[in-house]
């Protein structure tokens, strides 16, 4: 009896061990969507990162969008107009023939400034342009007693232009203007011509002028620009390259 209850109690144990071990070797049952349980338990550490990314991207997007947004609200105007001042340093005159001197020293000219623009995109438009330059020539001593005459020149321009950095703030252009001057050299000079006070003749000449305007907008329709420019004209069959800048205050209207 005893042998029997002691091969009874060893078959149990065989038996439990043995469910036991075979419990340990069976997989996870899956889950509905087809993973482990522990497996959905884990972080997806790569998909987090994919997110992120993703949502760094979409940031970019909507702040270039805000941009351009932006940009165009200030430059979508079809018409613009300026009024402003400018100066220039020019040669008005050869100087006096045989002069030991070597000739007229530059002079300064003070300018007022207006014109038109008509924008055909936000980066390209074509400009007319009207000014007029007012300065003093010293002369030095000569036989006329004329020694600092007032003279004055006039020029009209058109051309195009080109914004080639645009921002909500401010924009710089490139822009490129043709036309032709009339000078009024003679008007202080008491009736005396040009050989004897060295300066060129009262004419018409062709002129060039190349600017860089930098604008910046207070509003989307008001702006203040400053124009490095450089203006070469050709009176009396010569060059005269002039140096010089202009400031102006630019009105804007109209939608494209």
């Amino acid at each position: 009896m005893s042998l029997l209850r002691s091969t009874t109690i060893s078959l149990a144990c065989i038996l439990s061990f043995s469910t036991l071990a075979f419990s340990a070797e069976q997989p996870t049952p899956p889950t509905a969507d087809g993973y482990s349980s522990s497996a959905a338990q884990a972080p997806a550490s790569g998909n987090i990162s994919e997110q992120g990314l993703s949502v760094q991207a979409r940031l970019r997007a909507r702040r270039e969008q805000r941009r351009a947004a932006a940009i165009h609200a200030e430059y979508d105007h079809p018409y613009e107009v300026y009024i402003g001042m400018g100066f220039l340093r020019t040669i008005a005159g050869p100087g006096v023939k045989g002069d030991v001197g070597g000739g007229l020293q530059k002079v300064n000219f003070y300018a007022w400034n207006v014109g038109f623009t008509r924008n055909y995109s936000e980066r390209w438009a074509v400009t007319l342009d009207g000014r007029g330059y007012y300065g003093t020539q010293f002369l030095g001593p000569n036989p006329t007693n004329v020694v600092k005459p007032a003279i004055s020149q006039y020029a009209v321009l058109a051309g195009p232009s080109y914004r080639f950095m645009m921002h909500p703030r401010y924009s710089v252009s490139g822009r490129v203007m043709i036309g032709g001057v009339f000078n009024n050299y003679f008007a202080d000079a008491n009736g005396f011509t040009a050989p004897l006070l060295g300066l060129y003749p009262d004419s018409g000449a062709p002129v060039l002028n190349v600017s860089m305007p930098i604008e910046y907008n207070l509003t989307n329709s008001i702006g203040l620009r400053c124009s490095p420019e450089y203006f070469l004209s050709t009176f009396d069959s010569s060059i005269q390259n002039g140096l010089g800048f202009g400031g102006s205050m630019v009105y804007r209207w109209g939608k494209f």
